[in-house]
């Protein structure tokens, strides 16, 4: 893994407790939790955050460290420790929700991302993927027409569609030039493509517009092929 996944929390339990969550979904992928104060109350301490930065920077093979945050203040610990880190441009922050955002970059880590493509995999579960490449709200869309690329394909996992398969999507999703729907709803939101409640035996159909939309249905193809790893 060339990137390393920091979580910066007011509390050690919420920031180790979201890194053991992410972590059954990307058990490759070095995580570093940072949470509380050194005498165990809540709240964000600036020494212990660049000590989790420089380990990130120096252990994930360099590429960088993306991180992810719960509430206002421990964005500002986080850009403060950037700001003291040794290779401060390698330190991401990603605006996005503390666990979808954290499962998102995560899968897409897993998956070969680079450190960009991670944080904008997590930013992704919050604005959809067009906001997060570019920064620039989503433009509407007046009707799409008829997709590129389209698949069809029967859940094979014991437990069909759960978080593990959601967050493998929509992290893989996040990561491509592509807008994508399954069954209907946004490729790139995890609680979204959660709701579908597709058991085994059911079906997938995803239906794909953009420069990778062959790829987007080969990728759900083969994850759904190889039972999303669960069997």
């Amino acid at each position: 893994m060339t990137v390393g996944l920091v979580v910066v929390s007011h509390s050690r339990k919420i920031a180790e407790g979201a890194v053991e969550l992410a972590a059954q979904m990307a058990p490759d992928v070095r995580f570093y939790a940072v949470g509380g104060t050194d005498d165990g109350r809540i709240g964000t301490d600036l020494e212990k955050t660049i000590a989790a930065f420089e380990a990130g920077l120096g252990e994930a093979a360099g590429d960088g460290v993306v991180v992810l945050t719960d509430l206002g203040s421990a964005v500002m610990t986080a850009e403060s420790a950037a700001e003291f880190c040794s290779e401060p441009d390698k330190v991401l922050l990603a605006d996005a929700p503390l666990v979808e955002g954290l499962v998102a970059a995560a899968v897409a880590t897993q998956g070969g991302a680079l450190a960009a493509a991670a944080k904008a995999a997590a930013e992704a579960v919050r604005f959809g993927p067009e906001r997060a490449f570019d920064g620039a709200a989503p433009a509407e869309t007046p009707g799409r027409g008829e997709p590129a690329e389209s698949g069809e394909f029967e859940l094979i996992n014991p437990m069909g569609m759960h978080a593990r398969p959601a967050a493998k999507i929509a992290g893989g999703l996040a990561g491509l030039d592509v807008e994508a729907t399954v069954n209907g709803v946004d490729g790139t939101s995890i609680m979204e493509l959660m709701s579908l409640a597709v058991g085994k035996g059911g079906k997938l159909r995803v239906e794909a517009w953009g420069k990778d939309s062959s790829k987007a249905v080969d990728y759900v193809r083969r994850l759904v092929e190889e039972g999303f790893g669960e069997i």
